[in-house]
């Protein structure tokens, strides 16, 4: 394969609102109607793309993955879980196509990621997963990320994961 990746501009949001839309309906197919069956909207992806830093990996000219990284927390993430830092990151609707997954284009991704959130300047990636069979929580600690809670939110099970980019960096105040 030959993986590029760039930072999502606008005439990028058709590709991956089908991107996302194509992995929800997958997971929906492989586990049932749940928080993760959506349709994503090209104006969704835009708000994202204006308000966070998308990532997009292309192989050629297909996208084969993407990833948000954001300074402002999601709803579902109660921040007393995870290590207090300057400044945190929250990863949000990652997705990889789902013919080409488990060929390491996931892990390029969050290694990629973890070098964007390194020079932002971060100290931390923080998530949620949904803690269901549908959730990529073993994917995220097999890319170093370590549980910090488990919570329900709004009838929603989700796994909080964290990664700390500078320990000793991220907890001076």
């Amino acid at each position: 394969m030959n993986l590029s990746l760039t930072v999502a501009i606008n005439t990028d949001s058709l590709a991956i609102a089908a991107l996302r839309t194509s992995v929800a309906e997958h997971l929906t197919r492989r586990h049932g109607k749940g928080h993760w069956s959506s349709c994503v909207t090209e104006g969704s992806v835009l708000r994202d793309i204006k308000t966070s830093r998308v990532l997009a990996v292309w192989n050629d000219n297909s996208l084969v993955a993407t990833l948000g990284l954001a300074t402002k927390k999601p709803w579902a993430i109660d921040p007393k879980y995870f290590q207090s830092v300057r400044r945190a990151l929250y990863l949000r609707n990652m997705a990889v196509a789902t013919d080409l997954q488990g060929r390491g284009i996931g892990r390029y991704l969050m290694e990629e990621a973890k070098k964007a959130a390194k020079d932002w300047p971060s100290n931390a990636i923080r998530l949620d997963a949904y803690d269901a069979e549908a959730g990529a929580g073993d994917f995220y600690s097999k890319c170093g990320f370590r549980e910090v809670g488990r919570v329900t939110y709004r009838s929603t099970p989700l796994v909080y994961y964290e990664f700390l980019l500078d320990l000793l960096a991220a907890t001076l105040k």
